[in-house]
């Protein structure tokens, strides 16, 4: 059962994908329109690592991060319990048993968003909005090569979302 307070982090992907591939600004405006309320409403975050990812681009979807920084919602990574978390969530990748190394050195270095996200998330009790599908069976017999964000956030105790989900949640209607 969602929380009528409930508030969404927001994955780039969730951002990039819609405006890439089926919600693009001339052809669903109101789309982008109804997530600037919501974000108006600090329904929806942005992790700081995501946006700055966001602002690296020079298309239309850079242009509306822009031109709604007044409105967006901005999580610091650098406070205390975030750090905290992101270190957990390192840890359980190198203890669980369910991830090779690699998953561990995808994850390690600093400016990579999806610890942080989960991180981030679980230290503020926000829910992670992803297109990542779960891997579908993680096991120590076959540990994973990559981790994903809804596998390592559920073992976290971190909820995730789809964009879907969340739009059902939020109200959005198109």
């Amino acid at each position: 059962m969602v929380r009528s307070s409930e508030t969404f982090l927001i994955d780039a992907n969730a951002l990039i994908t819609p405006y890439r591939l089926y919600y693009a600004f001339d052809i669903v405006p109101s789309f982008w329109e109804k997530l600037a309320s919501v974000f108006k409403n600090n329904r929806i975050v942005l992790l700081d690592k995501v946006k700055d990812e966001l602002l690296k681009g020079e298309d239309d979807l850079t242009y509306w991060i822009k031109s709604n920084e007044e409105i967006i919602s901005v999580c610091d990574y650098k406070t205390e319990s975030v750090i905290a978390n992101y270190q957990s969530v390192l840890q359980y990748l190198q203890t669980s048993g369910l991830y090779k190394e690699s998953a561990l050195a995808a994850w390690g270095p600093a400016n990579i968003a999806d610890p942080w996200l989960i991180a981030a998330a679980k230290a503020n009790g926000y829910t992670v909005v992803t297109l990542e599908a779960p891997s579908g069976g993680l096991s120590p017999k076959a540990p994973n090569r990559i981790a994903k964000i809804p596998d390592v956030a559920k073992a976290l105790g971190v909820k995730t979302s789809s964009l879907f989900e969340m739009m059902r949640t939020l109200g959005i209607v198109l």
